[in-house]
């Protein structure tokens, strides 16, 4: 039978509990997703921090479990029929989770949290770090002003079709799920860290503010939203 000795990530970073899922993962908007999914869903796990300061995700080690070079991702030692499974990409993590824990994937509307999971995977994710990049980072100090206004242009319709869904609803499809694990993040990145609620239209939204805060007051989010530190 495979063990975690076995997966040569684990040589780099040792399990503290081998019983447990194994995540490798930053504090960004796409790994507190899972972080936020494993302490919502009261999961065991290890958290090893994939420092991108040392390029620790272009390591041998972490490209034997994601070849995509991209945070995060898990190694579940009880995996289907018992087996180890690895896995990256974090929406693909979020529904395996739900599925292991019996919890946030309701049958009654599992295709309803897909499509705006898949809404948070294809558009405001990749839109909004784009956004970040021309607006916060180097891209800013490009001259041409059209890539940052596709960008900002393409956030602020999300934003609003978001805004349209939320109307009378407390989260985006029906209960609490991991759709709203993959959106809220996102939105809380776009205001506090790329600074772009002004040229969003952000600031003059009512129903995406009042998501987000409610989002932020749950105990597992601002838990999850701390993981892994630094040690």
């Amino acid at each position: 039978m495979t063990a975690l000795a076995d997966f040569a990530i684990t040589h780099k970073w040792p399990p503290r509990n081998p019983d447990a899922i194994q995540l490798y993962s930053l504090a960004t908007p796409n790994g507190v997703k899972v972080s936020i999914m494993l302490e919502e869903c009261g999961l065991p796990y290890d958290a090893h921090l994939v420092d991108f300061a040392t390029s620790d995700q272009m390591s041998p080690e972490f490209l034997s479990l994601n070849p995509n070079n991209k945070i995060p991702a898990i190694l579940d030692p009880n995996g289907p029929g018992g087996k180890p499974l690895a896995l990256f990409e974090s929406g693909a993590i979020l529904v395996y989770l739900a599925e292991k824990a019996g919890k946030f994937l309701p049958d009654a509307n599992r295709y309803e949290v897909i499509q705006w999971l898949m809404f948070q995977m294809g558009g405001l994710g990749p839109m909004f770090g784009q956004l970040g990049f021309f607006h916060t980072f180097a891209g800013k100090e490009i001259e041409d002003p059209r890539p940052k206004e596709r960008y900002r242009a393409e956030a602020e319709r999300l934003l609003k079709v978001l805004e349209g869904r939320l109307e009378g609803r407390d989260w985006v499809a029906g209960d609490y799920s991991i759709a709203d694990m993959a959106i809220a993040p996102w939105l809380r990145t776009l205001r506090d860290f790329y600074k772009a609620g002004d040229i969003t239209g952000y600031d003059t939204l009512k129903n995406v503010p009042a998501y987000l805060e409610q989002f932020l007051s749950r105990p597992a989010v601002q838990r999850g939203l701390l993981v892994p530190g630094r040690g």
